[in-house]
């Protein structure tokens, strides 16, 4: 199978969807060049200016426009380039996309995807290193992607844009240009679907996005150096949330650890956590447990903003603090 970027495999997803469906469209900052990552490369040449829009660096103005055509039978992906840009357009999101549906008896639907780059890039600083996907999953209304890799990438995306609801679509800015295999065949990732892409007996390790990659790297780590044998469990699905999944894992191993590069204090993996606990309180040989970075705005210095953001040290840790007799 051949190896493409993550960037690749989404421009692949949209070019099927617009040849699909002529009302999809694409709008945003940066389009019309190919995209701060490569996420838009050659859509122009295809598609033309009609369908593929450049707009003002307004956020408001690219969300106000998006939730106005959806409602009115188009299929708008609209691109924040950066997530922390989703800021300008929070009315329009939380005010307007994910109530719309519920305020009108179910009789419009806004069919729009949300894509914007999330995350920690290097040294890019507090206003550009961040991660926001507990501001979305807390709103009723909105379905939350944030795959892992291209293959997940590629069929996500091309549900999320066949989706009668507004998605939010991110794409951890680290992982961009990570390639991997990905069929060439058109194909769609269903939406709430867990994938588990280690198996392991005494530990779940629940994870989404970058933080896939380190779970992985820790799951070697804690087999090599501790004999510790660690599955993990990739949610690429937010809202809607496999909790079948979830369960399943964590009844086998009877252990949790919940990784995500968002902030630990009120981070989604809380609200993992708090389901795992409430679920399967009986089940459990320790607390659940879980990883993300410090509460403070992510540095610019590399030496700080590594000791704010979890990696796979920072997951063998909580492993071990997790297998220790209280």
């Amino acid at each position: 199978m051949r190896s493409i970027s993550f960037g690749q495999a989404t421009v692949e997803a949209t070019a099927a969807a617009m040849r699909e469906d002529s009302t999809v469209i694409v709008m945003g900052e940066d389009i019309g060049w190919g995209g701060n990552f490569g996420q838009f490369n050659g859509l122009l040449e295809e598609f033309g200016s009609d369908r593929i829009i450049d707009m003002p660096i307004s956020e408001a103005l690219i969300l106000g426009s998006a939730v106005g055509a959806a409602v009115t039978g188009i299929r708008p992906v609209a691109s924040m380039s950066f997530v922390e840009f989703t800021m300008g357009a929070m009315d329009e999101i939380i005010n307007q996309a994910a109530k719309f549906r519920y305020m009108f008896g179910g009789q419009v639907s806004v069919p729009l995807v949300l894509r914007a780059s999330d995350g920690v890039l290097r040294s890019s600083g507090a206003q550009h290193s961040e991660s926001f996907e507990s501001f979305f999953t807390h709103m009723p209304g909105l379905k939350v992607v944030a795959p892992s890799n291209p293959a997940d990438a590629k069929g996500l995306l091309r549900t999320a844009i066949a989706d009668d609801d507004p998605v939010i679509y991110l794409e951890n800015k680290k992982i961009t240009f990570l390639r991997g295999p990905v069929p060439e065949d058109d194909y769609r990732t269903p939406l709430g679907s867990a994938s588990i892409i280690r198996e392991g007996c005494d530990v779940s390790l629940v994870t989404y996005s970058v933080m896939t990659h380190h779970a992985l790297e820790a799951a070697r780590q804690l087999a090599d150096e501790y004999s510790i044998d660690a599955e993990v469990v990739d949610l690429r699905s937010l809202v809607p949330l496999d909790l079948e999944t979830i369960f399943a894992s964590v009844e086998k191993t009877r252990r949790a650890v919940v990784c995500h590069e968002a902030w630990r204090f009120g981070g989604f993996g809380a609200e993992v956590a708090a389901q795992i606990s409430e679920h399967l309180f009986g089940e459990l040989d320790a607390p659940v447990r879980r990883v993300g970075a410090q509460s403070a705005p992510i540095a610019f210095s590399p030496p700080l903003e590594r000791a704010l953001v979890p990696e796979a040290r920072e997951i063998v840790e909580a492993v071990i603090r997790n297998l220790e007799p209280e």
